[in-house]
């Protein structure tokens, strides 16, 4: 005998699946699936971002302008490029990122990401990185200025004075903030090298320091200490001040750091040798420098490597000390010649431009 349906296989199916507790937890799942997929892409991420940014060419133009100019001295047709190379840095404070966006560097060769903490000091401010910057920038070009003067052999002054002092500074206490160094064992100082060659030839024997002080000559004994480096150290931040005997500009105001320094003064020996150093080829490069010409290390090597191809270079100078960061990283189609000086680079580019039998022996990351 055929049994009469039941009152639930009578209703719609809709409201049986409203009775059916699987039903529930899938949508309950769904709903957190949603809201997590959401948070994912809303919620800040505790990461900064390092890609690679615009390259500007120091022999050429920024809005229109020239990027470098010399007023009171004779100044030299150039041809080429010798690109600064920048990176983009997403993820810092005032600029956080999503959790998507981390995997999705992550995810890109050409990206780096690293934890916030790594990178900024967690009471630090934009306005505060960006004050940063632009200081490092200024001190970087008025660097290069002095660095392309010393290596082109025209003079300059440079003053050097006491801002701070290092972690266990053999100075501290003896010297003091605002101090202008003049004198060490009676020579002048004239410039941050002889200060450090002066303090290597004593080694580690106390030196006697002139400074001016409010107005004051005073002289006070230190004894240095032996870095890390294996140099001797006063173990002070010091400033320097410069005046050179003609105007040089740089416009370039939208790029923080000190990374471009040795691209700066790249530039300016161009700007000022008669000739174009670069053959007409295309340069990128990157590295600090200081006003004796030491090219030192930066941030983001890899990213600028990829900035540089992009932007059509062939040859990449890279710092020395970036050398292990760059193995095995270099774009298809770019040669990368390891640099130590200013010197270094001018001989690279020089030699490279002209195209002669040294440019398979200069060195490389490689190497």
């Amino acid at each position: 005998m055929t049994q009469p349906l039941s009152q639930d296989m009578n209703r719609p199916e809709h409201e049986a699946a409203k009775r059916d507790p699987r039903f529930t937890v899938m949508s309950v799942s769904g709903l957190l699936a949603l809201g997590l997929g959401a948070a994912a892409v809303l919620l800040p991420s505790p990461y900064v971002v390092e890609s690679p940014g615009p390259t500007f060419n120091t022999i050429g133009e920024f809005n229109a302008e020239p990027l470098i100019t010399v007023e009171g001295r004779q100044t030299y047709p150039t041809d080429g490029a010798l690109d600064l190379t920048t990176v983009f840095v997403a993820g810092g404070p005032g600029q956080q990122i999503s959790i998507f966006d981390a995997f999705r560097a992550w995810a890109d060769p050409a990206q780096a990401v690293t934890p916030r903490e790594l990178v900024y000091p967690p009471d630090i401010s934009e306005a505060d990185i960006e004050q940063q910057n632009a200081e490092a920038m200024t001190s970087s070009q008025e660097s290069a200025v002095a660095a392309a003067l010393g290596h082109l052999g025209i003079e300059y002054e440079e003053t050097l004075s006491v801002v701070g002092f290092a972690p266990d500074s053999a100075a501290e206490g003896i010297l003091e903030e605002g101090d202008r160094l003049a004198r060490i064992n009676g020579m002048e100082i004239e410039a941050l090298q002889p200060l450090k060659d002066a303090l290597n030839a004593a080694a580690g024997d106390s030196v006697d320091i002139t400074v001016t002080r409010d107005g004051e000559t005073v002289v006070e004994t230190v004894e240095p200490v032996q870095g890390e480096s294996g140099d001797y150290q006063l173990g002070v931040f010091l400033m320097s001040e410069f005046q050179f005997p003609f105007d040089v500009d740089i416009a370039l105001n939208n790029v923080g750091g000190p990374s471009a320094g040795l691209m700066f003064a790249l530039g300016i020996v161009d700007t000022l040798t008669e000739g174009p150093l670069t053959g007409g080829e295309h340069f990128a490069g990157t590295g600090t420098i200081d006003s004796a010409g030491n090219v030192g290390p930066i941030g983001g090597i890899r990213q600028k490597l990829v900035g540089a191809q992009e932007a059509g270079a062939e040859v990449f100078l890279a710092p020395a000390a970036n050398c292990e960061e760059v193995v095995g990283h270099i774009p298809d189609g770019l040669r990368v010649i390891r640099v130590e000086t200013l010197g270094d680079a001018v001989t690279a580019v020089r030699t490279l431009g002209e195209e002669n039998d040294d440019a398979a022996r200069l060195p490389s990351c490689e190497d």
